[in-house]
């Protein structure tokens, strides 16, 4: 019986270990949008480890894709792949295929659409090649659409959806933010300054947004040997090297492998960028750059008219607290005024018995009369001091 137990035990125990590492695996499964580049597509539901093996890339690389951590946009060049992380964009590009993250994003549906229309040229090109009955217009049409190699056309799409969507959420904002700064400055109230308020922190979110993918382009553009990192059908076997001049001896010159396993492309004295094969790709970045960048310029004048606004603002503000500072000086010279004509009254109505009290009637209406006009001449000096100082009445419009 007690051999019976143990058995069990470790039967059982054995099952929850399975069922543990079913449950890791489940886990650890994402579900990918796999695009070739002969326009064959399918969906992989397969963990980070299958991902690894057949991108080549490293683990700390899909950790940037991952949608839970926040991680800000970059555009990484790996021995045989492109890591995009570029906002809700998150891919896999290859020489041959490229993965898609989050297929059923509203956002990366139109991405997948324009993939597919671009793909299907370029098959359809690939199966015509050994069709010599083809109308050579037809060769030249597709051979135009075929020019560009997938890995480049794979980030030309990315790109241009990326700056689209940025360019409309700009838009966005820039409809909400004229109307609502007009009606604030028409009449200030608190729910209008709220309003104003979360539309300055979108515009600051989304310029900041903005900023990191322009950033990104322009440290591409900047290096021409990241470019050449991102040409990848170079570096498929059986392609043409990025210099045709070197011979076997210098092969330690054409590039170095990092620890990383990334490969750097060190140039010699006689390559130029079209050996590096970068015009095209520079091209294509430049284009997206000026688009990125114009988004950019948009943001910073919506934010600088909202802070010129502010400032309109605050100096109404500050002219109506002026105004009230004038009431407030004005009634507090005026209260002194009367302070001492009442002094007068009160030193006349007190109950002691002076001598002067009895018989001088007839001076009563000059004690009336003397404190007023010297009150009365007291404020008026006052004022006029203040006027000529330009402590008050400065503000008035």
């Amino acid at each position: 019986m007690v051999g019976a137990g143990v058995r069990l035990r470790r039967r059982v125990s054995g099952v929850g270990r399975d069922d543990e590492v079913g449950r890791k695996k489940d886990a650890g499964s994402r579900s990918w949008k796999l695009m070739k580049s002969t326009g064959e597509e399918m969906d992989l539901d397969v963990d980070k480890y299958a991902i690894m093996r057949r991108v080549k890339v490293h683990a700390r690389d899909l950790r940037i894709l991952d949608p839970l951590l926040s991680y800000p946009s970059a555009i990484l060049s790996r021995d045989r792949a492109i890591v995009l992380n570029l906002e809700h964009i998150k891919a896999i590009i290859t020489a041959e295929e490229v993965l898609l993250r989050d297929q059923l994003d509203d956002n990366v549906i139109p991405v997948v659409e324009e993939l597919r229309r671009r793909l299907k040229p370029m098959s359809t090109a690939h199966e015509g090649q050994g069709d010599e009955d083809s109308p050579l217009e037809e060769g030249e049409e597709m051979g135009d659409e075929d020019e560009s190699p997938f890995e480049f056309t794979a980030l030309e799409v990315a790109l241009e959806a990326i700056c689209s969507y940025l360019a409309a959420r700009g838009i966005e904002l820039e409809t909400a933010v004229y109307p609502a700064m007009e009606k604030l400055t028409s009449k200030v109230t608190s729910r209008k300054l709220d309003e104003v308020r979360k539309l300055k922190s979108q515009v600051a979110r989304l310029s900041a947004r903005v900023h990191k993918v322009r950033e990104e382009l322009k440290q591409l553009l900047n290096d021409d040997h990241d470019m050449a990192n991102l040409y990848l059908s170079k570096k498929l076997p059986g392609a043409a090297s990025p210099s045709p001049d070197n011979d076997g001896g210098n092969k330690s010159d054409a590039g170095s492998v990092s620890p990383g396993g990334d490969i750097h492309i060190v140039p010699t004295a006689e390559e130029s960028d079209d050996d590096f094969g970068v015009e095209e790709l520079e091209v294509i970045l430049e284009a997206y750059f000026t688009h990125i960048d114009g988004t950019l310029n948009k943001l910073t004048m919506l934010r600088d008219h909202i802070d010129n606004t502010e400032d309109y603002i605050k100096f109404q503000l500050d002219k109506h607290r002026n105004r009230l500072m004038e009431v407030e000086l004005f009634l507090s010279v005026l209260f002194i005024c009367l302070s001492i004509y009442s002094t007068v009254a009160q030193l006349f109505g007190m109950t002691i018995p002076y001598s002067w009290n009895y018989g001088h009637g007839h001076l009563f209406k000059w004690a009336v009369i003397i404190p007023g006009l010297f009150s009365s001449f007291l404020f008026i000096c006052v004022i006029s001091h203040a006027r000529r100082r330009g402590i008050i009445g400065s503000y008035n419009s």
